[in-house]
């Protein structure tokens, strides 16, 4: 969950207490099936003047993963460390993730071509290859995976985990717009339009938002990087430009999260059988 979803910032806490005590509150029913860590995604930007509110709140909470991005800084690393918890970077390239590790990160996710929000142009396949060469640490790989096959195909790469974000934006429990919803589940991936318009970094954002703030989404003028805010007294013009990734095609419904994880692990567990079954058949 990205901290800034908090608004105003006083809700990052409220949101912090309510996960803690309804996952302790599932741990202690099912002490045979403990919940799975969370994470907290940090923008660490320096323009983030909520950074260093937010990452008390997470020391509070003794968060147990926390997810940085737009910048490797070591005294975040360093504080999580303290309270016991890990660090995974966001990467778009080889050379960010070497800076990444360098400053402490323990390790990656690597945001490739397709992923929602602010993503690269790497091929997921390129980019896991060329961090796997010589990191051998925790790898996540992001980029338009929304089906259980895909899953495989990221684990098949090099990958330890697969990174699914828009297809859970696409769930009952998400405090997503219903309208944003919708037009998941009614779009493709000729519906992704990359731009840096909107935050002063590329990223991947659904058509049909861009157009209902009235602007062109195949004539978006570039924004200068120099000027990302990311901070309180930032202005929200673009509040209702929706992020998303380009596996959205495999998205046809609003379902129940649960419903969504069932899908991924039918999928994923079909496509080992049919490779399984193409190995004995060579």
């Amino acid at each position: 969950m990205p901290a800034l979803n908090a608004r105003p910032a006083e809700l990052f806490d409220d949101w912090l207490a309510e996960i803690t005590e309804e996952l302790a509150a599932h741990d202690h029913r099912h002490p045979e099936a403990p919940s799975a860590p969370f994470a907290i995604n940090q923008i660490v930007h320096r323009s983030n003047d909520r950074l260093e509110r937010d990452m008390a709140a997470c020391g509070r909470y003794k968060v147990p993963i926390v997810i940085t991005s737009l910048g490797a800084r070591p005294e975040i690393n360093d504080a999580v460390h303290g309270w016991g918890g890990i660090v995974l970077h966001d990467v778009i390239d080889d050379a960010f993730a070497r800076k990444a590790v360098e400053k402490g990160a323990d390790g990656l996710v690597a945001v490739a071509a397709g992923a929602g929000g602010h993503a690269g142009t790497v091929s997921p396949f390129a980019l896991v290859h060329e961090i796997r060469r010589w990191f051998r640490g925790p790898l996540a790989l992001s980029g338009a995976i929304a089906t259980g096959d895909a899953l495989l195909a990221a684990l098949a790469a090099g990958a330890d985990f697969g990174y699914i974000g828009s297809a859970f934006i696409a769930t009952e429990e998400a405090r997503a717009d219903a309208a944003y919803k919708r037009m998941i589940v009614e779009s493709t991936s000729r519906d992704v339009v990359y731009s840096n318009l909107f935050t002063g970094v590329h990223g991947n954002y659904l058509r049909g938002s861009i157009a209902a703030a009235g602007l062109d989404p195949d004539a978006l003028p570039h924004s200068d990087a120099s000027k990302m805010n990311f901070g309180s007294d930032r202005k929200k013009p673009w509040k209702d430009i929706w992020g998303c990734g380009q596996g959205i095609a495999a998205v046809t419904q609003v379902v129940p999260a649960a419903a969504l994880v069932e899908r991924l692990r039918r999928e994923y567990c079909a496509a080992r059988q049919r490779l399984a079954e193409t190995a004995l058949s060579s």
